[in-house]
């Protein structure tokens, strides 16, 4: 499928928030909408950005997008690609889009300098499982536990 990867622009906001919903409804997580497109705003679309996104833009819908931050490794003491969210919609998905995402996660952490790119994905979620790995990644069994301040 032919499909535009392309930088998230202030009117896709609304979209992107939609798209997020989903997507943690797919990870079995909730998702409070509330000031989200404000929130994001703030953090994209500023001088020095907090976290960058891009769109899977399909010609007639966003059919998903990725976010990541560009972080610092104390053990490798470099920096590194940190993909926070990666999400397509159903209909979208198995189309070889996730494989043109990486390549331009590749890209954008070379330009940055990175020593590798880091994400993670629930458990359960096989199919993503399968495909990370099908791809090269390899994986690192850890939990990952938060404190909601």
């Amino acid at each position: 499928m032919d499909c535009i990867i392309r930088k998230l622009e202030e009117k896709d906001l609304a979209t992107l928030v939609e798209l997020c919903k989903n997507h943690a409804e797919y990870e079995q997580a909730t998702y409070n909408v509330v000031d989200k497109v404000q929130l994001l705003k703030n953090a994209i679309f500023t001088q020095n950005p907090k976290l960058f996104c891009y769109v899977i833009d399909s010609g007639t819908e966003l059919a998903g997008y990725f976010s990541y931050t560009l972080d610092f490794s104390t053990w490798d003491a470099q920096t590194f690609l940190y993909l926070d969210c990666l999400y397509l919609e159903p209909n979208f998905r198995g189309l070889k889009i996730g494989e043109q995402v990486f390549e331009k996660l590749k890209h954008i952490g070379e330009e940055n300098n990175c020593v590798n790119i880091q994400w993670q994905t629930p458990v359960f979620n096989e199919r993503a499982i399968k495909f990370y790995t099908k791809i090269g990644a390899t994986a690192k069994d850890k939990r990952r536990f938060f404190i909601n301040l």
